[in-house]
């Protein structure tokens, strides 16, 4: 229990986020075929940077410049206002209502003008504001013309701006739309059945390599949940693998297999099914560690059950 305790204690560590700003609560896709790109700003400062974050649902501002930096709506109102004590953002401006959501289709109340003078409010101490910009995103629904007349190669939807204004200086964040072709998604589904089987396999010979296995498969999904920005179920069930894998006790590999299967595979099985993925790093470390938690929690799942029912079908020294 020492052990895993340690363990815990340096993940937490190693893993609490600096949390940025939000205008707004934020949704983000699990998956999606549109890749939005900050390509960069017309006018680059020391000290502002520009992102695209959590798979383009949101873009992310960064001003450390030591003077205010204002993004600004849909009509060229203030919308959020990054200071050096914060960001502040704009009630009146109706892309505070229409940013809330992904799909903008938050309600925009009567009293939002964009001509009314700003009515600034405080959303946080942080000089680092995420936001959802309905410029950057594709809306309209099914397959983008180009996309349905070839689903096979990458398109670009359109180039799109973000005007930026400090004091009577305007200037503006410049990116990229484009529609990404999905991956062959049954190639990696039987890949997850065939390591289930051969977890399956193996567990029936020795508990041995089931260890070891359960503390890979955990530590992947740890890291896994790192990438995603803290997703604490994955980093839960990643947590309990590595215990299993401390202590392979039969209870505890059925309970770390199926947490993973659940709440790190079928969960997060989206990753299959499309090209841009709200992980850092490459998207094919990402659906190797969803492979990853499908057929090693499937196969942690059954070795875990057998090993109950072989402990129940035991004689018991009353019997003898």
């Amino acid at each position: 229990m020492r052990r895993l305790a340690l363990i815990v204690a340096v993940v937490a560590g190693a893993l609490a986020p600096a949390t940025p700003a939000s205008a707004h609560g934020g949704d983000v896709p699990d998956a999606t075929a549109y890749r939005t790109t900050v390509t960069g700003v017309s006018a680059p400062e020391a000290g502002l940077r520009v992102r695209a974050v959590e798979a383009g649902a949101r873009l992310e501002l960064v001003n450390k410049t030591g003077h205010t930096v204002e993004i600004l709506g849909y009509s060229g109102e203030p919308y959020l206002e990054v200071r050096t004590d914060g960001t502040w953002e704009n009630t009146s401006s109706p892309a505070a209502y229409t940013n809330q959501t992904l799909t903008g289709d938050t309600p925009v109340p009567a009293t939002a003008d964009p001509t009314a003078p700003p009515t600034w409010r405080r959303v946080s101490t942080s000089t680092t504001v995420r936001w959802h910009d309905q410029r950057t995103h594709w809306l309209t629904p099914g397959l983008p013309p180009p996309a349905q007349a070839d689903p096979t190669r990458v398109h670009r939807l359109r180039d799109w701006t973000v005007p930026l204004r400090e004091g009577v200086r305007t200037f503006e964040i410049r990116g990229t739309l484009d529609w990404v072709p999905p991956p062959q998604a049954w190639r990696w589904w039987l890949g997850a059945a065939l390591l289930a089987l051969t977890v399956t396999a193996a567990g029936l010979r020795t508990s041995r390599p089931i260890a070891a296995l359960a503390l890979i498969a955990g530590t992947i999904a740890i890291s896994y949940a790192s990438a995603k920005s803290f997703a604490i179920p994955v980093l839960a069930v990643g947590l309990l693998a590595v215990a299993a894998g401390i202590r392979p006790r039969p209870f505890l590999l059925a309970l770390a297999g199926a947490g993973l299967t659940v709440f790190a595979g079928f969960t997060e099985a989206g990753v299959f099914t499309q090209a841009v993925l709200p992980v850092a790093g490459p998207a094919w470390c990402a659906r190797a560690a969803v492979l990853v938690a499908l057929g090693a929690g499937l196969g942690l799942l059954s070795t875990g059950v057998l090993g109950l029912r072989k402990m129940s079908a035991a004689p018991s020294i009353v019997d003898a």
